[in-house]
């Protein structure tokens, strides 16, 4: 049996839903954040994508990893609550300080680096972000954002291209 097809047996979804919490949520949280730049938002934009996953738990294939698919569908929720007529009429600046504690510490110049990260286009953002801070490999990526690996490959190698020259700009490289 899949590791995450299982009957449609409430107990087993319940369980199955609590680990991929636990797995993912501080992740999911990082991501959201600097995605939308609103704590709070983040928060539900995570318990709507454990919902959906909850829902969707049963169809789930295994033809990607579990945070491939819990990624896919965080960027869609993400992406659904920007084109919302509240998110584009409300201040969302976000502290870095409100981010969830990450699993390996920053240095100060990361504060840099994520404010010229929140600031590239949301093409580019999206990738770097699963790339660089949810260590997804760009296959997975691929599968997350439903592009092909190549375009991919080119987003991210253009990100990285604007952040160099960002900082060197800023004296930072």
């Amino acid at each position: 049996m899949d590791c995450c097809k299982g009957p449609d047996n409430p107990s087993f979804n319940e369980e199955k839903i609590t680990d991929l919490i636990n797995a993912y949520q501080i992740p999911l949280k990082r991501m959201c954040c600097v995605w939308l730049k609103d704590a709070a938002l983040a928060e539900d934009a995570v318990q709507e994508t454990f919902l959906k996953a909850y829902a969707a738990l049963s169809d789930f294939r295994g033809d990607c990893s579990e945070k491939t698919w819990l990624m896919r569908i965080a960027v869609n929720v993400c992406r659904n609550l920007r084109r919302g007529w509240w998110f584009n009429h409300v201040d969302r600046s976000v502290e870095i300080e409100r981010l969830p504690v990450a699993a390996v510490p920053f240095e100060e110049k990361d504060d840099s680096l994520m404010d010229m990260i929140s600031a590239l286009p949301r093409h580019l953002r999206e990738i770097t972000l699963l790339y660089y801070y949810q260590d997804m490999n760009m296959s997975e990526i691929s599968e997350a954002l439903n592009l092909s690996v190549s375009a991919v490959s080119r987003r991210l190698e253009k990100a990285r291209r604007q952040l160099r020259a960002q900082l060197e700009k800023e004296g930072m490289a």
